[in-house]
């Protein structure tokens, strides 16, 4: 039987890639890559917005430099949780500005919840299909944003 390749979410289709290491990227579009990871990661993204999954248990393949260490830190945000870039910034050590371009270049959204990072006076920003809507409704489906 083939293991799957993607998965269709309320956002559109996802598919993972990755290394020796782990999952490196969720890609917003259908893909072709396959492993028993990568369907493991599929099959957990699937319960995760099923509401059945709050904790990712995979193999993750994280950037080097700040944008990793950052993007370690979201991965510690709790599902209905959210901090702000300064929060993070204050974490790891860095400016905001920089935790926010680490947040914009995080490869692996929703398993390293970028989304869960909001700005000091707003939302922020979000690089998926749908941009803030996307993350507005990420944020509803995790019971973080009541609005």
């Amino acid at each position: 039987m083939p293991r799957p390749s993607t998965l269709v979410t309320p956002l559109g289709p996802v598919s993972l890639s990755e290394t020796e290491a782990g999952i490196s990227a969720l890609h917003w579009t259908e893909g072709h890559q396959s492993s028993p990871l990568i369907a493991e990661a599929l099959a957990q993204l699937e319960a995760w917005f099923a509401g059945r999954l709050e904790v990712f248990d995979l193999a993750l393949d994280f950037r080097p430099g700040l944008t990793g260490t950052v993007q370690r830190a979201m991965g510690q945000i709790p599902r209905g949780q959210t901090l702000t870039y300064g929060q993070i910034a204050r974490q790891v050590g860095a400016p905001p500005q920089a935790v926010g371009q680490a947040c914009g270049a995080n490869p692996l959204p929703l398993i390293v919840p970028c989304h869960r990072v909001l700005g000091a006076k707003g939302l922020g920003g979000f690089s998926a299909p749908g941009g803030v809507e996307a993350k507005i409704w990420l944020l509803r489906h995790e019971g973080a944003l009541m609005v």
